[in-house]
């Protein structure tokens, strides 16, 4: 009985870890892409040019899994918020977009990867 008991103990541990966490889900994407200094401490971050918040600290850490992995362990909400940053800095921020794409896709994989997706949402990346 102990046996099955540390055995479903470490199956339910394995799939926790299938998941990215989801404290940080209700931060306000939107209030975030209105402040242009609160978006410039994310992208300082994410190009190791300025201090992490613990949120993006974990956004740092988990974007090159995702983007490999085609953001298999997202929760919906991290989706949603992702298209929806994906989407303003192409429209709004396109050298903002260049610089995060030369660090994390530099020979251009992911956007040959996700071309189809992009179009089909309408985000011209």
């Amino acid at each position: 009985m102990k046996v099955l008991a540390l055995l479903l103990i470490a199956v339910a541990c394995a799939l926790a870890d299938d998941k990215y966490t989801t404290k940080f889900d209700n931060i306000d994407v939107d209030a975030i892409l209105k402040s242009d200094r609160l978006l410039k401490n994310y992208v300082n971050c994410l190009l190791d040019k300025g201090n992490c918040t613990p949120d993006g600290k974990e956004l740092k850490e988990h974007l090159p899994d995702a983007l490999e992995t085609e953001c298999s362990k997202c929760s919906e909400k991290q989706r949603t918020g992702t298209e929806k940053v994906i989407r303003f800095l192409v429209n709004k921020k396109p050298e903002t977009w260049e610089q995060l794409k030369k660090k994390y896709d530099p020979n251009g994989e992911y956007s040959r990867r996700y071309e189809d997706e992009a179009e089909k949402r309408n985000i011209k990346a």
